[in-house]
């Protein structure tokens, strides 16, 4: 398939008195909540439109894709950009001199999701969201991987020096197997510590902006090590601690409980948090299934609106023209400009390493400092050894699924799951394996 549309807007571009682009690619433009808020975050910023950009829209739905097109359109008049926008359903034509490539893809998400969150409990493995971590989620990472891997590899070919930025979940999944199966350099990034962020502020009673802290950990499953206050030093987690000791701050049951058995704040999430304990299922019960129909349902809508703001229909609204608190732009703009700035939470490979007691081929969750060389994990020391333990568990468990989907192997796909905390059964477990081999044959390998 070529390219369904391409808009080419103003001056090619100056910059310093010659001439410059930086080309990002988004893989999943179609998606109504990725892609509005990545195109947002991209046209909003004033230092890529100085340095130049050019936007190429990728997605496999060209009904979506020409809608996000359209709706990208919109958002550069708003803001008055000279960006190039076009768009492919091929993304082997969009790839080559990408200096960026954003990805967020899945295939059948909720269909999927809802059997890869139900058919566990018919055979004895209750699991709280089925999304990052237990038996739903060994399946969600071979389809993500079977989705991703491919698009690393035509990176390898096309554009062999760009960044891989992935939003794919399971985040620390893909990324491991991005790092392991090819030679694309990959950071993961997700909201999640920003929200972290916000219910420390809250608790301390001060604003986001006056605090710091440094989270060390894997994604979904980090852990608050230190709190200062921006612009003093001062170490607050004496003061989150005495706060903590006054009230229950409205948590839900298993940060609460996180907290209070493990002595450091955990990411304040329950239904992600709740994936990667054994315990999880008794605090929460089944998280997933008071969630799902609601963003089901969300995501119809959010399509419909973007859809009239694209066709004009009805006015591009400040909610639907901001940008996120996504970290991509920030860091694209931290390499172009070398500002070497400390950016709250990327998800890398354990340099240093960055976590002393975790293993150094593993994706943890850290602040990084991002400069013109590259992403640079923030060295956060040693997490206690039982948050530690909990984490090689889940690193263990993610190495033995991306060796599975490498070696197409039952046998490590079932030794995988049978580290997990919630299976119980190796017949089970097995039985399991081959009822879902079964029910997503079509978007997997063949596994022998």
């Amino acid at each position: 398939m070529g390219a369904i549309g391409r808009r080419a807007y103003g001056p090619f571009v100056r910059f310093l008195g010659g001439f410059f682009m930086v080309k990002v690619v988004l893989i999943g433009a179609g998606s109504a909540s990725f892609g509005r808020g990545a195109i947002a975050d991209l046209l909003a910023s004033e230092e890529l439109e100085q340095l130049g950009l050019e936007m190429v829209l990728v997605d496999v739905d060209e009904g979506a894709l020409e809608r996000m097109l359209q709706f990208a359109e919109r958002l550069r008049e708003h803001y008055g950009r000279s960006t190039e926008i076009w768009a492919t359903a091929d993304r082997r034509k969009a790839l080559p001199k990408a200096k960026y490539v954003i990805t967020a893809v899945a295939r059948d998400r909720y269909k999927l999701w809802e059997q890869e969150f139900l058919v566990p409990f018919a055979y004895g493995f209750p699991q709280v969201y089925g999304e990052n971590g237990g038996p739903g989620a060994a399946f969600h990472t071979l389809r993500s991987l079977h989705l991703m891997v491919p698009i690393a590899r035509d990176m390898e070919e096309l554009c062999p020096k760009a960044l891989l930025i992935n939003y794919t979940n399971p985040e620390s999944r893909v990324c491991l197997g991005v790092s392991k199966l090819t030679k694309v350099k990959v950071v993961g990034l997700c909201h999640g510590a920003f929200d972290t962020l916000r219910e420390v502020a809250r608790i301390l009673g001060r604003s986001k902006e006056e605090i710091e802290i440094t989270i060390g950990g894997i994604n979904h499953f980090h852990w608050v090590l230190e709190i200062q206050d921006r612009n003093t030093g001062e170490d607050l987690y004496p003061l989150f601690r005495r706060r903590m000791a006054e009230s229950d701050w409205g948590l839900d049951g298993l940060t609460w409980k996180l907290y209070h058995t493990f002595g450091l704040f955990p990411f304040p999430a329950e239904s992600h948090t709740g994936e990667y304990v054994g315990f999880g299922y008794d605090v929460t019960g089944p998280y997933w299934l008071s969630w799902s129909h609601e963003a089901a349902r969300w995501k119809d809508e959010e399509v419909e609106r973007i859809r009239r703001v694209a066709k004009g229909e009805e006015p591009l609204t400040e909610d639907m023209a901001k940008p996120t608190e996504e970290l991509a732009v920030p860091i694209i703009c931290d390499i172009e400009l070398d500002r070497g700035r400390r950016e709250l939470s990327v998800n890398v490979p354990n340099e240093g390493p960055a976590v002393e007691n975790l293993p150094e081929d593993a994706i943890v969750e850290v602040p990084a400092v991002v400069d013109r060389r590259g992403i640079h994990p923030v060295r956060v020391g040693a997490l206690p050894e039982a948050i530690a333990a909990m984490c090689r568990l889940q690193i263990s468990i993610q190495k033995l699924l991306v060796e599975a989907y490498r070696e197409r192997s039952k046998e490590l796909l079932l030794q995988a799951l049978a580290l997990d905390p919630t299976v119980d059964s190796l017949d089970r477990a097995r039985a399991f394996i081959e009822e879902m081999l079964a029910r997503e044959r079509g978007y997997l390998p063949e596994f022998r």
